[in-house]
């Protein structure tokens, strides 16, 4: 598994065998070890395909959200992953990345699985928007990572540069400021000559003007640094279908302002830093996307009013699910995602809070039985769990893919195989589940005791020829 589970190939194999003595029970030559080699990608894309046939069998229907994306090897590699369970549904070299290959490879993936692929979230890609709308017929909904690189790629230097040029023209003005007192200095401490003085104190006067234009400039080109900063973060902070802070579902309507209201304030600052034609159209790129955001949310609640009213709850019962259980589990998502511990921690406590007032109110559940309650609140999780704004889980298994090509210069499609198997099939969380189960909804079996029965291991090798040099040295001895 050395090989699959990190950058390891065939020869450090045998170098490990060799370094802990193992090499005298074991074959460790190049030759036998790239037989097991090739043995094992065979036996662990054989493993996932069986199990992901008899899983899919026992798996309850289920509308999912993928991400998508492309890396490249230089072989255009189609990547598509369900974020909550982060189960690759695929991932192979394509002969392009066109809308309809991305059709094709999807279907091909999603063959067998009782799922509907009812959202997407991806960057703006021609080919990837073409397959979403019309090969899928689902949602496209998009990474906001893309809007937010968009606006810093386009002012960031910009900004940076006006900067170091304001903070170069107040160096210039101080030191002009300096000489000119310098020689007032110089000046009034020599004899005083019969001609009329220079007029210092006027230059000095002018200098200090300049020297506070210069100042002013500065500041204001800090400051335009510091605002542009404060508005891109903001959109992140809005994009949520929950208030974080007050822990309620947001209206489509009051979104959508407060990113115009971002939008408003990028551009005014743009305007005032007179940055170029080339960062104003990537403003306008990203602006663009807004319409596609707001869209979101709105499909984000026009899914939960859908899932919710096919529980058929009393009224009483469903505003709670609304205003209480959805939001809570949305924080539950949000806190693992935050960056600053403190935030973490906030979020846990704000969402635990609002689940312990949920189970609190324990009458107006008198009528409703334990399985029916457990419903409820697993369709809320599912609710929470519907808005997906980052496809980062694809961008970090294009970084892994993209180390492994530049370790091994190529990877085979077995081999690319092979290392989604062992991502759904092997590795764990800290829970102890693999993304197959998360995803499948049930347990797979074992997939080493799988590798151990279908494996042959190279026997024992055969016993070192001594060279001759080594047999006189023997005799000798002798």
């Amino acid at each position: 598994m050395m090989t699959l589970l990190g950058a390891s190939s065939v020869r450090h194999v045998c170098h490990f065998f060799e370094l802990t003595g193992l090499d005298q029970f074991i074959a460790s030559s190049y030759g036998s070890q790239q037989k097991v080699s090739v043995q094992l990608e065979e036996s662990t894309i054989k493993f996932s395909k069986e199990e992901t046939i008899r899983l899919a069998k026992k798996m309850k229907p289920k509308e999912i959200t993928v991400c998508q994306d492309e890396t490249f090897h230089p072989e255009t590699c189609l990547v598509a992953i369900e974020p909550e369970a982060n189960f690759i549904l695929l991932e192979k070299y394509s002969g392009g990345r066109k809308g309809s290959d991305w059709t094709e490879a999807m279907q091909d993936a999603v063959k067998g699985l009782p799922v509907e692929i009812i959202q997407s979230t991806s960057d703006e890609g021609k080919g990837i928007l073409h397959h979403v709308k019309k090969g899928l017929g689902a949602h496209h909904s998009p990474d906001i990572f893309h809007v937010q690189h968009e606006i810093v790629k386009g002012t960031s230097g910009p900004l940076a540069k006006k900067i170091k040029k304001a903070q170069q023209t107040l160096e210039k003005a101080s030191e002009e400021v300096n000489r000119r007192i310098d020689e007032k200095v110089k000046y009034d401490s020599k004899e005083p000559d019969p001609g009329r003085p220079p007029q210092f104190n006027k230059k000095i006067k002018n200098a200090l003007q300049k020297e506070t234009v210069a100042m002013q400039a500065l500041e204001a080109s800090q400051s335009h640094q510091v605002r542009m900063r404060q508005a891109v973060r903001k959109i992140s902070n809005i994009y949520h279908p929950v208030d974080l802070d007050a822990g309620k579902l947001k209206g489509v309507e009051e979104i959508s302002d407060s990113l115009n209201q971002c939008f408003t304030e990028i551009e005014n600052v743009s305007e005032e830093a007179k940055l170029s034609e080339r960062s104003l159209k990537r403003i306008k790129k990203a602006k663009n996307v807004v319409v596609d955001m707001v869209a979101t949310i709105l499909f984000f609640h026009q899914t939960i009013q859908r899932k919710v009213e096919a529980l058929s709850l009393p009224p009483t019962i469903e505003s709670i699910m609304f205003d209480k259980l959805i939001p809570a589990f949305y924080l539950r998502y949000a806190s693992k995602k935050a960056k600053a511990a403190a935030d973490r921690h906030c979020l846990q406590k704000r969402s635990k809070e609002i689940l312990l007032s949920f189970r609190n109110k324990q009458d107006l559940f008198s009528e409703i039985n334990q399985e029916k309650l457990t419903m409820i609140e697993t369709v809320a999780e599912e609710c929470a769990s519907l808005f997906q704004r980052s496809s980062s889980c694809v961008e970090g298994r294009n970084g892994q893919l993209s180390l492994r090509h530049h370790s091994f210069h190529r990877l085979s499609n077995r081999k690319l195989a092979a290392l989604t198997s062992v991502h759904n099939f092997f590795i764990k969380r800290k829970d102890g589940t693999t993304a197959a189960e998360r995803f499948l909804g049930s347990k797979p079996k074992a997939m080493f005791e799988f590798l151990l029965e279908n494996i042959d291991l190279p026997g024992r090798p055969a016993q070192k020829r001594m060279a001759p040099k080594q047999k006189e040295s023997l005799h000798a001895m002798a």
